[in-house]
């Protein structure tokens, strides 16, 4: 379950909360409603999340997805030619 702290009702500065940010997932909420999710990078990296959060890089994603299950893909050696040459 991920820990949920209230904007509005905080006892304690956002700084105070930092040992518990690299530890887990924190919900922001302002009235009770969701506006924020602080996610811990503990096992993750800054790019790779900036990465996961781009359409254009999601898009080319899903496009090798579907591909792949389509069948549409290239042996190693098929892959050298096409680079190499």
């Amino acid at each position: 379950m991920m820990k949920k702290i209230e904007i509005s009702t905080a006892s304690q500065p956002l700084s105070n909360y930092a040992n518990e940010f690299r530890e887990e997932t924190i919900v922001l909420t302002l009235n009770g409603e969701a506006v924020a999710l602080v996610v811990a990078l503990k096992d993750s990296d800054s790019e790779s999340l900036s990465l996961s959060k781009n359409p254009k890089f999601i898009e080319i994603i899903e496009k090798a997805r579907e591909e792949f299950r389509t069948g549409k893909t290239l042996s190693l050696e098929e892959m050298k030619r096409a680079v190499l040459e």
